[in-house]
């Protein structure tokens, strides 16, 4: 027993004293020349190791090396693809001699590590494949025989058995530079700490980094690995931190040949323009919108397709509830879904009023870009020119309903709209309009797919209360009534003006029972040189059961030929033109004094005829009578209609008096202009 014992530490005293001479017979400079020769072979690359090399077997197997770099190939900007500061790799020996990796410490500090890209698109981190050695034989896989990772997965060995004690990543940078257009990136103070007892066990990585000037904070735990790599489901969480968003994923995640995530998403923005400041793109939209971003849902990803279910969406005070598929596989993304609205306000996100819009050029980059944004800010159209480019980003299919949108003033009930994008070309079909009473539907469809916008639209709208309507819309009163609509437009140009000078259409429209404010055509039977001068402020109004007509657009002019209103009293015609470019009226209106009290149906052989023409700006029309037209008219058909009118008026009935009987005064047409 004494003598085995003997045996016995004599053996372990040799393990030992081989421990410790072990890294004195093979010198440092031998493994960092192996090393750097070893890189060379595999990757083409060259290895600098400037540091010391320490090697040691003894408690644990490891190796400490000191400012190592891997260089670029010629063609890049940068020197090194990586430099680590130091690094210090040591793995528990007892378990390595029983097949298992046991990773005690790995340690990277100071890593500088610059993505690249060459002006052909080509990055530095792809490394040429090294020529094959001579004579050498093919690989057990053209035998049929499986790859040794897969064995090693397999069987249990390998990296099924690995564990990872300290491994950490200290104060490192990532620089990303495009070598075709200079733009360059950098993520610096990267910290990164990795927990893994086994692959069965969970992994956690804990770490935080800077980049924009903002501190992320990253927190990550994947219950298995193991089952990970073998294509099966494991628990999963993420979450990112940092001032401008935070992210948050329960779920799970798999590997293998199908990879992909599925579980609860939680993502909340403080603000959207900041956001996009953050990270490089600022928002110059007008308006104050885009503010607080918060969305849920449930995530299902794969590297081809991302679904979006059970949304909850609020931009602002804007809150929503849908789903959305995007398919990220082909060229562009196909984007489908729904999204229901409670009330949609567009107002944060359109320019105050009387500010110019946005897209002009920016002041001192010339004389017509001034123009152009002055024109905008008075209410006209603009001659920037559209860019069409975002109809050909994306394929889309995309359902969308509102409780509710406000536009402005505009107020619109609860509505439906479907829109798809196809190749450039964008329709927007309204299946359901409710806009002031009324009821109707319509649609807009844009052409992007050739130079400048086209465009097509149609509506027709029963029942709009035209008053409140053009009170919010147009900040004009003069008209109320029952409207009715249809109406057909379509043109094509690279800006608002060359659109609108291109319009060509038709339509109807008609309203009931209603009243022209600012004008009292009726009075002209009594004194025409005051009917026209009470204006927009004023009392004065046209009371009508029907007014309507039909018009044509050519070339963004709109022509009206026969324009009808029916009153008690009144029958009125109208034809003119409207010049959309120029946003402009000129229009000859002719009133007929009906010689009865009959109504709508009563005759008019002999009525009052007082032409009026109406012209301007559409925002500031002016009325006036033509008089020169009707002095030129038959004084006694006047002196008849009038005094039949007259008549019925005052309670004497109609035929009982005439102009010129002994028993009635004649009557002086210039009473009617008030002499």
């Amino acid at each position: 027993m004494k003598k085995g014992l003997i045996v016995l530490g004599a053996v372990i005293v040799l393990i030992i004293g081989a421990l410790v001479v072990l890294p004195m017979l093979v010198p440092a400079d031998r493994i960092k020349d192996e090393v750097v020769a070893g890189v060379k072979s595999a990757t083409g690359r060259d290895l600098s190791i400037q540091g010391k090399v320490a090697v040691s077997v003894f408690p644990s197997l490891s190796v400490q090396v000191g400012n190592v770099a891997l260089s670029n190939p010629p063609g890049y900007s940068s020197k090194d693809l990586v430099r680590l500061g130091a690094v210090d790799v040591r793995l528990k020996l007892m378990p390595l001699l029983g097949g298992k990796v046991e990773v005690d410490s790995f340690v990277l500090v100071d890593p500088v590590i610059t993505l690249e890209t060459d002006r052909q698109g080509k990055g530095n981190w792809v490394f040429d494949a090294p020529p094959a050695a001579a004579g050498a034989k093919p690989e057990a896989k053209a035998e049929g025989k499986p790859a040794a990772p897969s064995q090693a997965v397999a069987s249990g060995g390998g990296l099924s058995d690995i564990r990872l004690g300290d491994v950490r990543i200290s104060n490192a940078r990532l620089t990303q530079i495009d070598g075709k257009t200079g733009t360059k990136q950098e993520v610096s103070e990267i910290n990164l700490q990795l927990a893994l007892k086994s692959l069965d066990s969970p992994f956690t990585a804990k770490g935080s980094l800077v980049w924009n000037a903002k501190k992320v904070e990253i927190n990550a735990e994947v219950a298995s690995l193991k089952a990970v790599m073998a294509g099966e489901a494991s628990a999963t969480s993420l979450s990112i931190a940092s001032e401008p968003v935070k992210l948050g994923f329960k779920g799970s995640a798999k590997g293998g040949a199908t990879p992909g995530l599925t579980g609860d998403l939680d993502l909340a923005v403080p603000s959207i323009r900041a956001l996009a400041a953050w990270a490089g793109s600022p928002i110059t939209m007008a308006g104050n919108g885009l503010g607080p971003l918060a969305i849920t849902g449930k995530l299902a990803a794969s590297p081809s397709q991302i679904n979006f279910s059970q949304a909850a969406i609020g931009i602002d005070a804007i809150k929503s509830k849908g789903e959305v598929s995007v398919g990220i596989g082909g060229p562009k993304p196909v984007i489908k879904g729904r999204l229901d609205v409670e009330m949609l306000d567009l107002n944060p996100y359109l320019p105050p009023e009387g500010a110019a819009q946005s897209g002009g050029k920016a002041a001192g980059e010339g004389k017509a870009g001034a123009g152009s944004q002055q024109a905008a800010a008075k209410g006209g159209w603009s001659d920037d020119p559209i860019d069409a480019s975002g109809l050909k980003a994306a394929e889309v299919d995309f359902n969308l309903t509102c409780g509710g949108i406000l536009v402005k003033k505009i107020k619109v009930g609860k509505s439906a709209l479907k829109i798809a994008l196809h190749d450039g070309r964008l329709a927007a079909d309204l299946t359901e309009l409710a806009l002031y009473q009324g009821s109707g539907k319509g649609r807009v469809a844009l052409d992007g797919s050739q130079p400048g916008v086209g465009l097509d639209a149609s509506f027709q709208l029963k029942g709009l209360q035209a008053e409140p309507f053009l009170t919010d819309a147009a900040d004009m009163d003069r008209l109320s009534g029952t409207g009715n609509f249809d109406i057909t437009v379509a043109g094509r140009g690279k800006s608002q003006r060359q659109i609108i000078s291109s319009l060509d259409g038709r339509g109807a429209l008609a309203f009931l029972n209603g009243a022209i404010k600012g004008i009292n055509l009726a009075a002209m039977v009594r004194n025409v040189a005051t009917a026209f001068t009470g204006g927009s402020a004023s009392n004065e109004k046209t009371d009508f059961a029907e007014l309507g007509g039909t018009f044509t657009i050519a070339k963004g002019i709109l022509t009206n030929n026969d324009l009808a209103l029916k009153s008690p009293l009144l029958r009125v015609e109208g034809k003119g033109t409207v010049d959309l470019p120029q946003r402009s009226v000129n229009y000859r209106i002719d009133p007929k004094v009906v010689a009865s009290l009959e109504g709508q149906g009563g005759g008019n052989a002999a009525g009052l005829v007082v032409p009026v023409l109406v012209t301007g700006p559409w925002d500031n029309l002016s009325y006036r009578p033509d008089l020169e037209a009707l002095l030129k008219q038959n004084v006694q058909n006047i002196g008849n209609a009038v005094g039949g009118l007259v008549g019925g008026v005052v309670g004497k009935p109609s035929g009982t008096a005439k102009p010129g009987d002994s028993g009635a005064a004649p009557l002086n047409p210039l009473k009617l202009f008030g002499r």
